[in-house]
């Protein structure tokens, strides 16, 4: 999912030490209650992603646009359970957008209407007096989620961060609350933050220039960041597998935080950097003390090539808006996603190639093949080919048939544009036929660590194979395909609960924090973190939590030595 307005401004404000008056910032903390399914090792921690379906329209754009039911065919949201407050509900992971929110107990219209998600108490919101709202989708897809930025503990996985700012929705329109998810966890980058820009306008009345507004990640930036930042980590870095839940259910989700996941070595991966969105492609101006930096604004990268069956096809020739570079070819990695979308002529090429009698002018063509002859759609990134498996790229036209399958999952979107440079968004299916690890680097000096993103593919050298004893197993089942059971959209509240709090402990009473105070020397100096050249680092090269870790040290040594010279001197 990804926001569509073209905001491209991130917070800040740096939060000056001084000996007597220790603000209290706290670094995550673990529990030490019992984690069930949340796994903690070496300075990382594992959490299983649990998935939903809900119904699915097929959209395609064009000059002519519209909805087409396809019967069973459904999309997915993939949801982990987080903590915040006394609150314990599912959120929908995003990479593309980088907010958490939660509807409020006062959103009961548009798509809260009727549903039994859990909801966060109005009674107990620490107010920030700072109203919020976010855009999501493209030009035909495009949702709202309005309300106010609060302050409370979240916690994930086991880690906590108190003070964290989140939305508090009041009212939206985005489908996901209507299926058993509370809101969004998004895991962008802190440039992309509406919660964090609102609020740093709030406390500073400007968001220029852009100096505090970098400096205040550590502070009001989105959850993730924030605790990659303080060192508490392994390393600045979270992981996504997605499960296969339809056509042939296969897999286990995971959100892996602070490392690579267990048995997985970083060599295997296949690394490339973030690409950067400078001032005039609708990127953060660069701050007085960094004035050459370019900083991330999407976990976006670049695409040699996209290939079917073996063959690469012809690249789009649509032209970007607004004045933006025609020539460059990259893609977002969006689980918010739950789809493929790319550039209209690209699509249409690949559904007329599949299916020779689809018309792209026709809403009503549906772009249909026999199921069991495979389809590899690939993209080449890094020099190396990533295929989205062929049991990914299909789905069930309508029940009780399983000869006539549909390419359900590729879908056009929009031209590149200012803030949105990319032709391509690689959502669910991309991440089902691969394992994708982000990289932050370091947030405040890209150049010192560059953000980046390494894959690994899932796909099996018999995934050809594997389909099509699918399809026979599926014309054994009355001609339908596996698929897991959907959780019924009316289900109570009380049914959803117990799947999350025993992933989360449901106390908060072992919490331990720590203060801490950062400098604006400390930010302004880059950290004096070494240049990463490949994957995850560890250690000294841990992207600028190291040197916020070290600094926290010195700062608790410095205030040891003031109490004891204190005491001594009574």
């Amino acid at each position: 999912m990804v926001f569509n307005d073209g905001s491209r401004i991130w917070t800040t404000t740096v939060v000056i030490s001084v000996l007597c008056l220790w603000q209290v910032l706290a670094l995550p903390s673990s529990y030490s209650g019992s984690r069930d399914a949340v796994e903690k090792r070496d300075g990382g921690y594992d959490l299983p992603i649990q998935v939903r379906s809900i119904p699915r329209k097929l959209s395609r754009r064009g000059e002519v646009s519209g909805s087409i039911g396809l019967g069973n065919n459904a999309d997915l949201l993939y949801t982990v359970p987080m903590r915040i407050g006394n609150t314990v509900a599912p959120l929908h992971i995003d990479t593309g957008s980088s907010d958490l929110w939660i509807a409020s107990d006062r959103c009961t219209t548009n798509a809260c209407a009727n549903s039994p998600i859990p909801r966060y108490p109005r009674s107990s919101m620490r107010s920030t007096q700072t109203d919020v709202q976010m855009f999501y989708g493209d030009s035909t897809t495009g949702t709202f989620a309005f309300g106010e930025v609060a302050l409370d503990t979240a916690t994930i996985a086991g880690v906590a961060m108190v003070d964290q700012p989140f939305g508090v929705v009041n009212d939206t329109d985005n489908p996901v609350v209507m299926f058993g998810t509370s809101g969004i966890f998004g895991l962008g980058f802190p440039s992309g933050s509406k919660v964090q820009s609102a609020l740093t306008n709030t406390r500073t009345g400007s968001l220029f220039p852009t100096d505090d507004l970098i400096a205040a990640t550590y502070t009001d930036g989105p959850l993730l960041s924030r605790i990659s930042m303080t060192g508490e980590l392994q390393m600045p870095m979270f992981t996504v597998t997605l499960q296969r839940s339809t056509i042939d259910i296969e897999g286990e989700g995971l959100l892996t935080i602070g490392r690579l996941p267990p048995g997985i070595d970083n060599s295997t991966l296949t690394w490339v950097p973030i690409r950067l969105y400078n001032a005039t492609e609708g990127g953060m101006r660069p701050p007085n003390f960094a004035p050459n930096e370019v900083y991330p604004f999407r976990w976006e990268i670049d695409i040699d090539g996209v290939y079917l069956n073996g063959r690469r096809l012809p690249d789009s020739t649509i032209p970007a808006r607004n004045g933006m570079d025609s020539r460059r070819n990259s893609a977002l990695l969006d689980t918010g996603n739950s789809i493929l979308r790319g550039p209209e002529d690209v699509v249409n090429n690949i559904l007329t190639t599949v299916s020779p009698n689809f018309d792209p002018d026709n809403a009503n063509s549906l772009p249909s093949f026999p199921c069991q002859i495979p389809q590899t759609l690939a993209f080449e990134i890094g020099g190396k080919m990533f295929p989205i498996d062929p049991r990914d790229f299909i789905g069930q036209i309508e029940p009780n048939n399983a000869r006539d399958c549909v390419a359900d999952n590729l879908v056009s979107t929009d031209a590149p544009t200012i803030s949105a440079l990319y032709r391509w968004s690689l959502g669910a299916p991309f991440f089902r036929s691969n394992l994708v690890a982000f990289h932050y680097g370091n947030l405040t000096h890209p150049s010192v660590d560059p953000p980046r993103i390494g894959i690994l593919s899932n796909v099996p050298d018999n995934a050809n194979e594997l389909l099509l004893q699918a399809v026979r197993d599926a014309r054994n089942n009355g001609g339908n395909f596996e698929q897991t059971l959907e959780l019924p959209p009316t289900g109570h509240v009380e049914t959803e609960v117990p799947r999350t709090v025993t992933r989360i402990p449901p106390s908060a009473t072992s919490e331990t924090t720590y203060t801490l105070a950062l400098s604006a020397t400390d930010i302004g100096n880059g950290g004096r973190v070494p240049q990463a050249t490949g994957g995850p680092t560890t250690g000294s090269e841990n992207s600028g939590a190291s040197s916020i870790s070290n600094f926290v040290d010195s700062q608790r040594t410095l205030f040891s030595f003031v109490v004891l010279l204190a005491l001594w001197s009574l």
